[in-house]
């Protein structure tokens, strides 16, 4: 039961919203009707048993198991939900509106789950940061308004603030998990004055700080505690990069104790951007993907020494599973989407997931399944939510449009199945991989290797194009500096680099003919004396008559005629073949270059009959390859089965043509 419990996820899209059931079937939870207006948001309690959404007109409050209607609150144009930690409260947010008589909209709200009561009210004009923050037992709740932070106990509502700090230019607050609450307070750098980190115990805001640090190059900042609330990391970061190295600012981490017995800065070895910062799930140690891609991730301890170091990888997001034994390492964006899966244990990967176009990742409670989405607007194509196994495969698909969010229902921990000592093996994949298999086309694989011109395929790579240590040329120094070797105007089709064709010079300017790549070596005859304009024009109607007579004869060499009287020399293109030209010239015999050099395709004219025997085979060969695409279960058009059912008659007709096999 725990199992089908923790496996159990939402979605929302723009025409549908709906709860999914666990392994191994996926299948829809019944008692869920989907609403008939898109839903703006939805959200979980943070121990599972509750789930609400927001429609424009209405709040619909459920029990997550099961999908019982528990709550129906009637207020509009609610775009933001929270739970309290233990599901007793529930608070919404709307944006704010000017009403007619002048007062302030309090549009954030605080219900009672249990019988549906509005408790509580407030004014909250910026939706970042809007909930409150409860402490994990209920017991009291802050918020920051105008560089004051205020206290209420949730038991006790209409008391109203209880307490307060008042820190001069506090811009966030952050308010720690764990049975002993600390309340942390950043400052932001202004007008030259450093930032300040101030962290209060919460049942003692009037005393002085546990823990205070001051730092510069601090704009902005997040705090991210450890699960027991002892710790917490500070990642700062500058609206701009003074160096110019970052589009994005310059970012610094620090560690901090609330208690205030340690707090250092954590040096890192590699420039750039800290791209993502998380903690194990048992508060003990930490993991960072940090610097230029690609990026280096490190894992260290409570006192910021180094654990283990996994390397550089385009890498820009790391998790922990919720038993601290998995973590991945993923490149999510801008990056290809592969998701790298590591036993913290041994350190070793046990799987790389291809999971592209991912917008949203996260474990699954009970630490065994990774739920990857694509969602809208950040692509709008392929939006679907795919399931995997942490040893990687893929148990479950499914394609939604237009998809907003998606996650897993939560589960407490002690609720979800033990992990065990060895990984626990992979289910079978549920119905929707088998037909998505049946569906999909396969993706066509893309020729690996450097890309080559057509000149240069088929032959030796050149040595300018190699480095020193692959065997190419070493670099030679230039007159001008440059590092790029001098190389002369070459209309020549060989790479450069290749030896030059015989008969002709490798900048093009030595004496001979043109010769056009792929045609037949001709030579224009004499021209008759006269003007140069003269001249040409009959050379060119010369040309054109003996082409049609098919003159064989044009093998000796003469130029037109000038008006001096002289020749002209045109440059010569003649291209090698197997390091003879096209007129067979070389070292050796005539007879051997011929004998190596191949036929010209089309040179010689095939009979009706070899023609006809040619273009049967080709008929065979494509029917062939529809079979191969058949045996691997691609679909065929009706053409191509009625062409495939043409094959007998092919076969027969060769039969009669004397061909066999």
């Amino acid at each position: 039961m725990a199992s089908q419990f923790s496996q159990q996820y939402a979605f929302r899209a723009q025409k549908t919203l709906g709860l999914v059931g666990g392994t191994p079937d996926y299948l829809p939870v019944p008692g869920l009707v989907c609403p008939d207006a898109p839903a703006r948001t939805y959200h979980y309690s943070n121990d599972g048993r509750f789930f609400a959404y927001a429609l424009p007109t209405v709040v619909r409050l459920f029990q997550a198991e099961g999908a019982k209607l528990l709550q129906e609150l009637s207020i509009p144009n609610i775009i933001e939900l929270q739970f309290s930690p233990r599901g007793t409260y529930l608070s919404t947010w709307e944006r704010p509106v000017k009403l007619e008589d002048g007062a302030q909209h309090k549009n954030l709200r605080v219900f009672s789950v249990s019988t549906g009561e509005e408790l509580i009210a407030f004014t909250q004009k910026s939706q970042e940061g809007w909930g409150l923050q409860y402490t994990i037992s209920e017991s009291h709740a802050i918020r920051l308004v105008s560089q004051e932070v205020q206290i209420f106990r949730p038991a006790e509502w209409d008391k109203g603030v209880v307490d307060k700090l008042r820190v001069e230019g506090a811009s966030m607050v952050s308010l720690s998990p764990g049975l002993n609450p600390s309340v942390a307070v950043f400052v932001a750098e202004k007008k030259g004055a450093p930032a300040s980190i101030k962290i209060y115990g919460l049942l003692a805001l009037s005393g002085l700080p546990t823990c205070s640090k001051n730092f510069y190059k601090a704009d902005r900042a997040q705090i991210k505690w450890n699960g027991l609330g002892t710790q917490a990391l500070i990642l700062t970061q500058t609206e701009v990069d003074n160096s110019n190295m970052s589009y994005y600012g310059e970012t610094s981490m620090y560690l901090l104790s609330a208690a205030g017995n340690f707090d250092c800065r954590v040096t890192l070895d590699k420039e750039g951007p800290i791209h993502d910062v998380a903690w194990s799930p048992n508060s003990k140690e930490f993991g960072v993907v940090y610097g230029y891609m690609p990026a280096k991730t490190m894992l260290f301890d409570q006192r910021v020494r180094t654990v283990h170091d996994f390397g550089s990888a385009p890498h820009n997001t790391i998790s922990f599973n919720p038993q601290s034994r998995l973590l991945f390492l993923a490149g999510f964006g801008n990056l290809a989407g592969k998701i790298d899966v590591f036993d913290r244990r041994t350190y070793n990967k046990i799987t790389t997931i291809d999971a592209p176009n991912t917008s949203y990742c996260s474990w699954s409670p009970d630490g065994r399944f990774l739920l990857t989405a694509t969602l809208s607007p950040r692509l709008r194509v392929d939006n679907g939510i795919k399931v995997w196994h942490a040893t990687g495969p893929l148990v479950h698909i499914q394609a939604i449009e237009e998809l907003y969010q998606a996650s897993w229902r939560p589960t407490p921990v002690d609720q979800a199945p033990p992990f065990g000592q060895t990984m626990p093996p992979a289910p079978h994949p549920a119905p929707s991989v088998l037909a998505a298999a049946l569906t999909s086309k396969p993706a066509a694989t893309k020729p690996a290797g450097a890309y080559r011109p057509p000149g240069a395929r088929g032959l030796a790579t050149p040595a300018i194009f190699k480095r020193e240590d692959e065997g190419g040329a070493p670099r030679m120094p230039t007159g001008s500096g440059s590092a790029t070797p001098p190389r002369g105007y070459n209309r020549s089709p060989n790479p450069p680099g290749s030896a030059p064709p015989n008969g002709a010079h490798q900048n093009g300017h030595g004496g001979g003919r043109r010769q056009v790549p792929g045609a037949a070596p001709k030579t224009p005859p004499p021209a008759e004396g006269g003007t140069s304009g003269q001249g040409q024009g009959q050379d060119k109607k010369r040309k054109k008559k003996d082409k049609k007579k098919g003159d064989k004869g044009a093998g000796e060499a003469s130029g037109a005629a000038t008006p001096n009287g002289g020749d002209s020399v045109r440059p010569s293109l003649d291209i090698q073949t197997n390091g003879l030209s096209r007129d067979g010239e070389s070292g050796g015999t005539a007879d051997a270059a011929q004998a190596s050099v191949p036929p010209t395709p089309g040179a010689e004219l095939l009979d009706p009959i070899a023609k006809k025997v040619r273009n049967l085979n080709k008929k065979l060969k494509a029917i062939e390859e529809l079979k191969e695409k058949a045996k691997r279960g691609e679909r065929l058009e009706a053409t191509q089965l009625k062409k495939m059912e043409g094959e007998v008659d092919i076969r027969t007709e060769l039969a009669g043509l004397g061909i066999t096999g």
